[in-house]
């Protein structure tokens, strides 16, 4: 195995990770991701087909697989970026989703009608694995996408992929 289908599993193995861990959050400990979060999985689903791409390819094809999910780890590490953004009150979501809808002037049914079918977070409530410590789910991700990208850029830059 070359140094290029190393990094591939490797990539393969940071992503499904930080997938593992926010659907064993969602499922087993019943924390209700919001749109953010949601849209913070995707850079980690792409990298693992990324990182899938650079394992199976040969090492001369698989670095540009590579080099695609430099750029899967970086957009994700700038959508937690914007999420701790949301969560600390510098500035509102870019989501329309994150935003609680207008109730004013609705009657009765009009509000039942208006509420979601399944229960929604709001982006800017940060939401903690562990309560105790105040570090968010969208921080943690910030800091884990940000050390994957470093850790990609240096075995990138490290050695030749042929």
């Amino acid at each position: 195995m070359n140094h290029t289908h190393k990094l591939g599993l490797a990539v393969v193995v940071v992503a499904a990770a930080a997938l593992g861990v926010a659907l064993f959050a969602q499922h087993f400990e019943g924390l209700t991701p919001c749109a953010l979060c949601l849209i913070a999985r995707w850079p980690y689903r792409i990298a693992i087909l990324a990182g899938a791409a650079a394992f199976a390819l040969p090492a001369r094809y698989g670095k540009y697989a590579l080099w695609f999910a430099l750029v899967c780890f970086l957009a994700d590490a700038a959508v937690a970026a914007t999420h701790v953004g949301v969560e600390m009150g510098w500035w509102k979501s870019p989501l329309p989703e994150c935003s609680a809808p207008s109730l004013a002037g609705l009657s009765g049914a009009q509000l039942l009608a208006a509420l979601p079918a399944k229960p929604i977070t709001p982006c800017d409530f940060p939401i903690y694995l562990f309560p105790a410590f105040k570090l968010s789910f969208a921080a943690m991700n910030l800091i884990y996408a940000a050390g994957a990208s470093l850790a990609l850029m240096l075995g990138l830059g490290c050695r030749r992929t042929k």
